[in-house]
């Protein structure tokens, strides 16, 4: 279990409190899930500095390429990670005829009426998680290494343990929105 500290930071010498309010939106007071993500910027540094930019989107933590956790946001606190939610129930088939008949932004709007695990989690009610990787080519991004898995796996357990999510709501970011199918492809947890 985690120390987390009455701001919402892990107490911890494996993460580094790097805070970078623009990125918070809000309170977070449910976790209902973690999503995992890559950058898409092939240094930990530039998107550390990114999330200074007005506007700022980011995810709770960041992992960079030497397996650093950096906490970037508070644990009470929403992040903009996840973007428009596909409907859960078309990857588990068991949508109804008329759930097929929805764009994707009044998909979205139905997904959010939904609670989890009827729907997938949001960015009210979940956990963002950044590794560090670019795309190798146009459309595909590069692989996670293994000090990022190892990183990774710690952290998805850790905050699973202390915040009570299930290891069945734990996703990667296409997975719960239209997103480039290859990213965190490789991510192992």
């Amino acid at each position: 279990m985690l120390n987390v500290d009455s701001q919402g930071y892990i107490v911890n010498g494996r993460v580094t409190r790097t805070p970078r309010p623009v990125i918070e939106h809000g309170v977070l007071t449910k976790v209902n899930g973690i999503i995992v993500h890559q950058t898409g910027g092939s240094t930990g540094a530039s998107s550390l500095s990114s999330y200074t930019l007005p506007n700022a989107n980011g995810a709770h933590f960041l992992i960079d390429k030497d397996g650093s956790i950096y906490q970037c946001a508070s644990l009470k606190k929403q992040t903009w990670h996840v973007g428009k939610l596909k409907a859960r129930c078309v990857a588990e088939h068991r949508c109804s005829p008329t759930e097929f008949k929805y764009s994707p932004s009044a998909e979205n709007k139905r997904e959010l009426a939904k609670k989890v695990p009827e729907r997938y989690p949001s960015n009210q009610d979940s956990v963002g998680i950044e590794i560090v990787g670019a795309l190798a080519t146009k459309d595909v991004y590069e692989a996670v290494n293994e000090a990022q898995n190892a990183s990774l796996k710690w952290l998805v357990a850790e905050l699973s343990a202390t915040l009570g999510v299930p290891m069945t709501e734990v996703f990667r970011h296409p997975d719960v929105s239209r997103k480039n199918m290859t990213e965190a492809s490789t991510a192992s947890w």
